[in-house]
């Protein structure tokens, strides 16, 4: 730790550029990185250098500053540690915290709830080995602890697993609780210690054919567990699963037999109504108590929803080759090939929005009663009831 105090002045402070660590004495930084301009005290404990954020120099003067770095120096001389003190008083969360407090600031700008779903169940299950340490001291080793498990089994899943990290760790360092380099950071980084994953094309969700449907139908309704009902339903719906897995008990009017999503959780950004219909409603129905208001398929509690994973995993048991969201295409060519909806009719059931502007500016309504008698078709022909689809086109 230099002896010499005070070296910058504020007119420095404001006028520097250079991205540097520029000296101000006593342990005190000014850290410049590109826009990021914050303060930081460095210091050596035990023969193991340390550091310490102190805060954005744009919220926080010279004065304060050195004030906070005095406040240290006093630590360090009656013998403690500035760093445990700090996690001692629950200023530096630990990973975990941090992590959730994170998706809670992002949530209202993700329109998509299994979007945030999905954040919280890799920042919860997947890096379960690095929540309890406080979010300054993640290093590259404890990032890599996390991702090599995954990283060759399920390589899309650790990818977004870093980047995740990566965008928490970034928000921890914007915050003041972390310095240094990034160590989820990728390029010039994790690409140097981790095998490149091949790159596969996009293609479209694997679906079922219609025509095997009424017999996966069968199948699926001799199974308990929630995730099976939950699955009948999305599939008697076509919906998407985070709408199905968001879905509360407030949301479905059983006397009108009417599903209403709200806008926050449709990718859309719109409120959706849903007829249900009569297998579908046999689902809920057999489902329902008086005065509940949690969630429809819940999970291990009636306020906790149903695994974003529960669904897929259920396929995976049952040997399906096929995806949660392929059952929409299997709804569609269905309703496309075997019944005679408009096609606007088909799409809205679908949820999809209007791509033509003009058009989509004069329908103010959303077709409710002819897709009404559109899923109750699909209802009908998911039972394997016979001439539904010509029924459908009555």
């Amino acid at each position: 730790m230099s002896r010499t105090l005070n070296r910058l002045t504020a007119v420095q402070v404001a006028k520097l550029k250079t991205d540097s660590r520029h000296a101000d004495g006593g342990g005190l930084y000014l850290s410049i990185d590109g826009s990021r301009r914050r303060w930081i005290f460095l210091y050596t404990r035990f023969g193991k250098r340390a550091e310490l954020g102190l805060g954005s120099a744009r919220d926080l003067s010279l004065a304060d500053a050195r004030a906070k770095a005095a406040e240290l120096r006093a630590t360090i001389a009656s013998g403690k540690d500035p760093k445990a003190e700090r996690i001692r008083h629950n200023e530096i969360p630990s990973f975990g915290e941090w992590a959730d407090r994170y998706v809670e600031t992002m949530r209202p700008s993700w329109r998509n709830a299994k979007h945030a779903a999905q954040w919280t169940m890799t920042l919860t299950v997947y890096a379960k080995p690095i929540r309890s340490l406080p979010v300054n001291e993640v290093s590259t080793e404890d990032v890599l602890s996390v991702l090599r498990p995954l990283w060759a089994r399920t390589p899309e899943t650790a990818e977004r697993l870093r980047g995740r990290i990566e965008n928490v760790l970034d928000a921890a360092r914007a915050k003041g609780f972390r310095g240094g380099e990034n160590p989820a950071r990728w390029r010039g980084h994790l690409d140097q210690l981790l095998p490149k994953r091949q790159r596969l094309s996009r293609g479209h969700h694997t679906a079922l054919a219609y025509d095997a449907i009424p017999t996966f139908m069968v199948s699926l309704d001799e199974r308990p567990a929630m995730a099976a009902r939950a699955l009948a339903f999305t599939i008697l719906t076509a919906a998407r699963s985070g709408e199905v897995l968001g879905a509360r008990w407030p949301e479905i009017d059983l006397d009108k037999a009417v599903w209403t999503v709200p806008a926050r959780r449709m990718k859309a950004g719109r409120e959706h109504r849903v007829p249900l219909s009569p297998q579908a409603m046999a689902i809920v129905s057999a489902l329902h108590e008086d005065g509940e208001t949690g969630f429809v398929f819940s999970g291990t509690s009636p306020d906790k929803p149903l695994s974003i994973m529960a669904m897929s995993m259920l396929l995976r048991r049952m040997k399906a080759g096929v995806t949660v969201h392929g059952f929409r295409s299997s709804f569609r060519d269905w309703a496309s090939e075997t019944t005679g909806f408009p096609h606007e009719v088909c799409e809205m059931a679908l949820a999809h929005t209007i791509p033509n502007k003009a058009e989509a500016a004069y329908r103010r309504g959303d077709l409710f009663e002819k897709r009404r008698r559109l899923m109750e078709a699909w209802g009908r022909y998911c039972a394997g009831e016979p001439n539904a689809a010509a029924q459908a086109a009555a």
